[in-house]
C-alpha cells in the first residue's frame, strides 16, 4: 500500500460523495454512493497518513557499521 493508493482512493471517494455520478437505481436500492464516497475518502486520508508516518520513522533508524582496514592487527584466539 503506497501512497498512490490512499490517492486513488480519495480521488473516488470525492467523486462518488460529492454526487459528479450517478449509478443506476438498481444500484442505488443497495448502496448509498454518497455514504460509500465518504467512507472512501476517510479510508484514502487515513492510507496516506499512515504511510507518512511509516515513511518519516524509517528514515530516522540508526546504523552502525564497523569497517576493517587491512592494517589491523589479526585477532588472537
Amino acid at each position: 500500500m503506497g501512497i498512490g493508493l490512499g490517492i486513488v482512493l480519495l480521488v473516488i471517494g470525492l467523486v462518488l460523495g460529492l454526487g459528479a455520478v450517478h449509478l443506476p437505481a438498481s444500484a442505488n436500492d443497495y448502496v448509498d454512493t454518497n455514504t460509500l464516497g465518504w467512507i472512501l475518502v476517510g479510508v484514502g486520508v487515513l492510507a496516506i497518513v499512515l504511510v507518512l508516518v511509516m515513511n518519516q520513522q524509517r528514515t530516522h533508524s540508526t546504523h552502525i557499521e564497523k569497517r576493517r582496514d587491512g592494517n589491523d592487527p589479526p585477532r588472537r584466539l
